[in-house]
């Protein structure tokens, strides 16, 4: 059986830049273990799977390792695919999701993701995590992630994580952001993934649940911009509402194929 496969960077108006993102329309749905072996197969940190359903578009979205509660730049790349590719006629998205409904509006090419609000609460640090960093927070909070508040960007450019202690901590399905007051945004950040085949997520949409209102209520300011400090480079544009928050951003495709399945 033939499928279309999709690949886009999200969060970036550059090919290479962002966060890549397979996205393949289905329909109907595979058994999760071939779908999980499709994910494997790609080698990106999401992939996105979705059945169009009229109203709504049924999306999930599965790492090389699990499926995902919640994946921003997957959402994010699956509209840019939707829009720009398939034709989809509408410019509000519904998305159906194991984090309920999610909505995505299209303003003259960016895509504005309305999310839950995950506000950090203080915490402790694990042994494993505290003994992987080279440099140590100055805070600690979690919300589905962990939430390391650093005092300026350079430590966040100069973070490196020794998997040997890092690996030895389950997250499922979170995991760990570093995070400080940018040099020229408002914040920035990194996130890590303990025993992923991908350490270094590129562009982590779905830490911004929790970043959003962490810095809004830091910076005392609801509309924020946010740089994430990977290699490939991410900017998100960024709201706080309370329970909600807005996660805006550009995507770019980079290919378009097919793959098989006997």
């Amino acid at each position: 059986m033939k499928f279309n496969l999709y690949q886009i960077d999200a969060f970036t108006d550059t090919i290479f830049g962002g966060n890549p993102a397979c996205i393949v329309p289905l329909d109907n749905w595979l058994p999760d273990d071939i779908l999980l072996k499709i994910a494997k197969e790609n080698a990106v940190a999401e992939t996105a799977f979705f059945i169009d359903k009229g109203e709504k578009i049924h999306l999930r979205w599965f790492t090389p390792e699990i499926e995902m509660d919640l994946c921003g730049h997957a959402t994010l790349a699956t509209a840019h695919c939707l829009k720009t590719i398939l034709d989809y006629p509408k410019d509000e998205i519904v998305f159906e999701t194991l984090s309920a409904d999610l909505i995505v509006n299209v303003e003259d090419g960016i895509y504005k993701m309305d999310f839950p609000s995950r506000m950090p609460v203080t915490d402790v640090l694990p042994p494993e995590i505290l003994n992987s960093l080279n440099i140590q927070p100055k805070e600690v909070f979690k919300s589905r992630d962990y939430v390391l508040v650093y005092e300026n960007e350079s430590a966040i450019r100069n973070i490196k994580i020794d998997r040997h202690f890092f690996d030895q901590i389950n997250l499922d399905p979170g995991g760990v952001i570093v995070t400080a007051i940018g040099d020229n945004c408002d914040f920035v950040s990194r996130f890590f993934t303990p025993q992923a085949s991908i350490l270094e997520d590129p562009v982590t949409g779905s830490a911004h649940c929790s970043l959003i209102p962490f810095w809004s209520k830091r910076l005392n300011k609801t509309a924020l911009y946010a740089q994430q400090l990977s290699d490939r480079m991410g900017k998100l544009y960024c709201q706080y509402k309370g329970d909600r928050v807005i996660i805006s951003g550009l995507a770019k495709t980079y290919s378009i194929g097919s793959f098989w399945i006997e």
